[in-house]
């Protein structure tokens, strides 16, 4: 039972008084001061180790935890998240246990740890939802690609980042540093990385330059070139970037990771910090998305190699071949045809639907890239 109220230390006092005096048994005394016996015989054995100070309230706190994170284990979840300021707790703990680290805290005791040393923004955590995902099955079998919204540079330039990232694998295929977004910049690193990786079966961009036209069609020089190295083209819904949601995330990533972190100065210092980051993110970041296993670990380069030659462009038998003019025009049936400007210079071949008579399909090598019905066209 609780001690009365009046004061605590005085009735522990009196108690104790009582008790030494010896006129009254310890279960008369219990009852009189209104506690249990086993309360009494507890002041009692305090206040013969400490005395009158034995007598006042003690901490509750365990004289030892031993499920307490170590002091050198909590310099290391410190150390890390200083060098990856963006990681939260469970990334911290895949990392610490890849790079060997024995008896390695709970993702959520990890958090606790960030928070104590003041190393977690509040504001930024209602951020971090939960994606419905999809993936391809295969690495390879779609590949990403977008510039990320430029920003300056300390000596003034704009940097256009271009990412390429594998669906599959969450791979980050190429992150480039570029001064624009002409197509010979992007069939410039495309390549480069072709030579490296091989060629994909698709690739999904949006709908803005130098991949889309939305004044002529969804074609351009450059995904022409890509058809004709047979990579199949995908473009995103107009206005819905979500269509490219892990690229998207990468782009934050990109900028919650590294720009938001340093000043780069140059394109030489961009590309180098560029590529610093890439080799975390691919080989040492814990993805989400993957089971807090690394990109680089589901990913394996395309068995398609790149050509250094185009291949000769094919076309069936039957097919009527017209050569697209400087305008993205043929003539055929003395009508003149729009198919589009990045077509301009190259033949295409016009094939009859099979059940529907004055309607073709005009084929760029092995794609259909659009029907035509003369009905309708004078």
């Amino acid at each position: 039972m609780p001690w009365k109220e009046v004061s605590t230390m005085s009735q522990r006092e009196a108690f104790m008084r009582a008790y030494r005096q010896g006129e009254m048994s310890m279960s008369e005394l219990c009852r009189a001061f209104g506690i249990s016996r086993k309360t009494g015989y507890k002041w009692c054995q305090r206040f013969a180790v400490h005395g009158v100070a034995g007598l006042s309230d003690q901490s509750r706190r365990p004289h030892s935890s031993p499920c307490q994170t170590a002091p050198e284990m909590e310099q290391h979840v410190v150390a890390l998240r200083q060098q990856h300021p963006a990681w939260g707790g469970r990334k911290l703990k895949r990392r610490l246990e890849v790079l060997g680290y024995s008896a390695v805290p709970a993702a959520s005791t990890i958090t606790d740890i960030l928070r104590r040393h003041d190393l977690l923004d509040a504001s930024q955590s209602h951020k971090h939802r939960a994606f419905q995902r999809f993936e391809m099955a295969q690495p390879n079998e779609l590949w990403q690609m977008d510039f990320k919204g430029h920003f300056p540079l300390g000596n003034g330039q704009a940097c256009h980042p271009l990412t390429v990232l594998d669906d599959h694998a969450r791979f980050l295929v190429g992150l480039r540093a570029c001064a624009n977004q002409t197509t010979e910049t992007v069939q410039g690193h495309l390549t480069d990385l072709f030579r490296q990786y091989g060629l994909p079966q698709r690739m999904l961009m949006d709908n803005g330059s130098p991949w889309g036209d939305k004044q002529d069609n969804p074609y351009t020089r450059l995904t022409v070139w890509l058809l004709w190295l047979e990579v199949a083209i995908s473009h995103g819904r107009p206005y819905h970037p979500q269509t490219q949601g892990k690229d998207e995330r990468l782009h934050r990533t990109l900028k919650a990771e590294v720009l938001a972190l340093t000043t780069l100065d140059n394109f030489t210092h961009c590309q180098s910090a560029f590529a610093c980051w890439r080799t975390v993110y691919n080989e040492q970041r814990p993805h989400e998305a993957l089971d807090l296993d690394v990109p680089s670990s589901r990913y394996q380069p395309s068995p398609r190699p790149f050509p250094e030659q185009l291949p000769d462009l094919v076309y069936l038998p039957g097919d009527a071949i017209r050569k697209v003019d400087g305008k993205g025009h043929i003539s055929f049936r003395n009508r003149s045809l729009h198919i589009g400007k990045g077509f301009a210079g190259l033949p295409v071949g016009l094939r009859p639907d099979d059940l529907t008579d004055g309607v073709f399909h005009v084929y760029f090598h092995h794609t259909c890239v659009r029907q035509l019905d003369l009905r309708t066209v004078q």
